[in-house]
């Protein structure tokens, strides 16, 4: 459900250990419910400071910071800086494989390890696998679909063009809310659109707040080899006109969501909006978009477990007029996002 920031030129994926397993590394912590209003404030805005948290929740500065560092180190939680496709011209693709048995976790490494793809997930067990890939509005899609791997493991590819996203990103974070809405609303950081064109700084930035979205600017400035004041500027200005974003990454087990799922939805074409947008409603639904392919609907749930998964699909869901086929694929393990592998589970 997340991008990243620069379209790359893959050359032939280099197959890892088969053996090799691949998922969120994070360290045993205890989530309490000052971690949750945290989370929910970042989710709110990635760069609020911890003097904004904290009178919003009403600790210390000092408080804040822990915390955050605390579940920052245990890998449960990052802060990415992403570009909002929408403004430059493509919302990507998404490419579903079925894989031979086995072979799943193979096949996602080596999508992982190119710079085209934004997320890879296993789905359904090891025998499939979702990924997003970049592209870029002005490329022959010809060309696109022929960057895809070539591999005895891989049974078959579906291609899907986004092709419009009614929820995604920093506001679709429903299922994370545990205060009111009003009360994490002052630390919005409001979009005041405009154009602007991409250059090496803003490339740089990306790279960089797509691993860390809380550097600070000086922290930035030394990574890309700016000033510190060019890059608070520029920092600022990709900010009110719409193109830089700030999302979040975070170990959902740890947070008590065990049941993710993608949902792959069949409607009218005249139902697609009234149904997308009321998906996006859903606080479950991290991520919604009408694509091409079998399905014109494709959704991320995100769920505590299964029977809140089953209540979620045979209530929320099934109330939904219209909806002629629904296709349910569990979340196995991330193996990549915004750009960044996951680092191996020992």
């Amino acid at each position: 459900m997340r991008e990243s920031a620069r379209i790359g030129q893959p050359g032939p994926p280099v197959l890892p250990d088969p053996d090799a397993s691949y998922g969120f590394l994070v360290e045993s912590i205890t989530i309490d419910e000052l971690d949750r209003q945290l989370v929910q404030c970042l989710g709110v805005n990635g760069r609020a400071t911890f003097s904004q948290i904290a009178e919003v929740l009403g600790v210390s500065d000092q408080t804040v910071a822990r915390r955050y560092r605390r579940l920052r180190s245990a890998g449960a939680l990052r802060v990415v800086g992403l570009k909002a496709r929408e403004k430059v011209g493509s919302l990507g693709w998404f490419l579903r494989m079925q894989c031979v048995p086995g072979a799943g976790p193979v096949v996602a490494a080596a999508l992982a390890r190119r710079p085209d793809t934004a997320w890879v997930q296993l789905l359904s067990g090891d025998t499939e696998v979702l990924c997003a890939i970049r592209g870029d509005a002005r490329e022959d899609r010809g060309a696109l679909l022929a960057k895809l791997p070539r591999s005895s493991r891989i049974l078959a590819v579906t291609a899907h063009s986004v092709l419009h996203m009614f929820a995604g990103g920093q506001d679709s974070l429903g299922f994370l809310a545990v205060v009111e809405p009003e009360r994490v609303e002052p630390l919005r950081h409001l979009v005041h659109g405009g154009h602007v064109e991409l250059g090496e700084l803003d490339f740089a930035l990306f790279d960089a707040l797509g691993a860390d979205g809380r550097l600070s600017h000086a922290d930035l400035a030394a990574a890309i080899g700016w000033s510190e004041s060019t890059v608070r500027r520029r920092l600022d200005h990709l900010r009110d006109v719409g193109v830089l974003y700030f999302d979040l990454e975070v170990g959902l087990p740890e947070f008590g969501f065990h049941a993710p799922a993608w949902l792959w939805l069949s409607v009218p074409p005249s139902k697609i909006a009234a149904v997308g947008e009321t998906l996006a409603g859903f606080p479950e639904i991290a991520y919604v978009a009408a694509t091409t392919g079998p399905a014109n609907l494709a959704a991320c749930a995100v769920c505590h477990d299964e029977p809140e998964l089953y209540e979620f699909l045979a209530g929320k869901v099934g109330g939904l007029p219209a909806i002629d086929r629904i296709e349910t694929a569990p979340i196995i393990r991330t193996v990549k996002q915004a750009s960044a592998v996951m680092a191996a589970t020992p």
